[in-house]
């Protein structure tokens, strides 16, 4: 009878386990990466976490920029900027945010501080050791923005 009883709890606990598995999994597939994207070749989403954290230490120690930043929740902004560069490089989660005129049009930003982002932002890959051919791409990626940040 006991062991009748043990063999009836590690059955249950082997459905519970896999009912909740199943359930966990609902909802979380993601659309396939293609392998070709900028958002693959660089490493996917660990990479982009990596490049967005040591692009804000270096964007936040600039003071011709870091006063862009003082009201901001920057917990926030790594989150939404994480989100935003692996939708612009092809990752399989579209970006939901505001769109980029809309985000900075407040700022009246200037075509130097375009610059000193966009500068930070290819010292960081080259630090994270991305090659050169790949950096173009993403520098191409980021120029493409320039007109709307710049709401011109």
């Amino acid at each position: 009878m006991l062991h009748q009883a043990k063999r009836k709890r590690s059955l249950f606990s082997l459905i519970f386990a896999g009912l909740i598995l199943s359930v966990g999994c609902v909802g979380t597939k993601q659309a396939a990466v293609d392998p070709n994207s900028i958002y693959a070749r660089l490493g996917g989403q660990p990479a982009i976490n990596a490049a967005v954290e040591l692009f804000y230490k270096k964007v936040l120690a600039d003071k011709s920029v870091n006063h862009y930043f003082e009201d901001i929740d920057m917990d926030k902004q790594r989150s939404k900027q994480k989100q935003f560069l692996a939708a612009a490089f092809g990752g399989p989660v579209p970006y939901r945010g505001k769109n980029m005129r809309k985000a900075h049009a407040p700022l009246d930003l200037k075509e130097s501080d375009f610059n000193a982002i966009a500068g930070h932002l290819q010292a960081t890959l080259k630090e994270l050791k991305i090659n050169d051919k790949l950096i173009g791409e993403v520098m191409a990626v980021a120029a493409s923005t320039k007109d709307d940040v710049l709401n011109k």
